[in-house]
């Protein structure tokens, strides 16, 4: 294999529930009396981790939010997403399978603004848990995406887990969004953008665009990391 290890994001590309946190995030701040739309939300803050949104909001509309207002309402959105949750899977069709797949060969790792427990929840009832070698979640690293802090972190702990001299150059992160995509290029990563979340013309700077994971091959990757 070319292809030394996979980092992939979480939220819109192993889990669909971006629109889960987009109604938890809606839900949180309704309660205080703040309105956030569809549009907003996937053109401004959907790259963020829940910290991060909140201050953006706070920054773009001048509410002036503190600390402990920001981490109250990542509680209290916290509390509602994992009510939607319990309602049922929110693992994309394929996902499962491919991530199988690609742990049976190399590495895998994750990289997300995503709440550790969250992920470890959905990893579980997908019965994907233990499969990651490493799982980078929200708060994890002192800048989120699209700091490449994230990536790089992931694939610092990857290359000290396996014992391996990795290359950044050979190893592929899998992101949704222009945001995730940034930070993984500016880690050294080989860029796969999923169409889950946006279109192909918005998911620069991927060198590689396709459907989701069921649309996608290990030999793919391990002949994108070659050229």
């Amino acid at each position: 294999m070319n292809l030394q290890a996979i980092i992939f994001d979480f939220d819109g590309v192993i889990a669909d529930s971006e629109p889960l946190h987009l109604r938890a995030f809606q839900h949180a701040l309704a309660d205080n009396g703040i309105a956030l739309t569809r549009d907003e939300y996937f053109a401004r803050y959907l790259g963020y981790d829940d910290v991060g949104v909140f201050q953006a909001i706070s920054r773009d509309r001048g509410l002036g939010m503190s600390e402990r207002q920001v981490a109250a309402l990542v509680t209290l959105k916290g509390i509602k997403l994992q009510q939607m949750m319990e309602a049922g899977d929110v693992v994309f069709p394929g996902a499962v399978e491919f991530i199988r797949a690609a742990a049976a060969v190399v590495p895998v790792a994750i990289a997300s603004g995503a709440l550790r427990h969250e992920i470890d929840e959905i990893l579980e009832g997908a019965g994907l848990a233990g499969l990651f070698s490493t799982i980078v979640a929200s708060g994890d690293t002192p800048e989120s995406k699209p700091s490449p802090a994230p990536y790089r972190l992931a694939f610092e702990r990857l290359r000290d887990t396996t014992g391996t001299a990795l290359d950044a150059s050979r190893c592929v992160a899998i992101e949704d969004s222009r945001w995730g995509l940034e930070s993984a290029h500016g880690a050294g990563l080989r860029c796969v953008g999923v169409t889950n979340s946006y279109a192909a013309d918005e998911l620069a700077p991927a060198e590689l665009v396709t459907g989701g994971l069921h649309a996608l091959t290990i030999e793919m990757l391990d002949d994108l990391v070659m050229k």
